[in-house]
């Protein structure tokens, strides 16, 4: 069942010459989800895992069943003032501005195995951020997990030259 068929292409959202990479119709589709879901859970099967962190918000949705079905924990990094108790957080870059993402202080504990899920990865600045939130806390990335990954824009690489190991279901190169 090919993934990559029921992710919705949008074009020139949110600006001009962006080919936003949709997955709410590959989420609402129970076959579709229901892979996701699996291929994701079965790379994982056997592996070593504490806690398996999700990048809001679509990283939620992917990574707590993931979580779920390797029965391990499920962590959130939000954005700036969104969790409710002592968070720690990270400054990042984006390609029209900055923002800030947080981990409550004690989500990751030094030594935790962590699987860090997204949905996309396009430039890596949030993925990079949270990976460098994890590993301040003392946390150990196995790999960065994404549904989609756009290598043309270059994230995948960024994580890679910053030692981590990337996997991605699939990938829109070039279009």
């Amino acid at each position: 069942m090919p993934i990559k068929s029921r992710i919705r292409t949008i074009p020139h959202y949110p600006h001009d010459g962006i080919m936003f990479r949709d997955i709410t119709t590959l989420l609402k589709d129970p076959i579709g989800l229901r892979a996701t879901i699996q291929e994701i859970t079965k790379r994982y099967e056997g592996v070593k895992i504490d806690k398996v962190v999700g990048i809001e918000a679509r990283g939620f949705i992917v990574g707590t069943p993931v979580a779920y079905e390797l029965g391990v924990g499920f962590v959130p990094v939000r954005k700036q003032n969104k969790l409710p108790a002592e968070t720690v957080g990270r400054d990042y870059q984006l390609e029209y501005g900055s923002d800030r993402i947080e981990i409550h202080m004690d989500a990751i504990q030094p030594g935790d195995r962590v699987l860090l899920i997204d949905d996309l990865i396009a430039t890596g600045g949030t993925a990079l951020a949270a990976v460098n939130l994890i590993q301040d806390m003392g946390g150990k990335i196995l790999e960065c997990c994404f549904v989609i990954d756009l290598p043309d824009v270059g994230g995948r690489a960024r994580l890679e030259a910053n030692g981590q190991k990337v996997f991605a279901l699939c990938e829109f190169a070039g279009d």
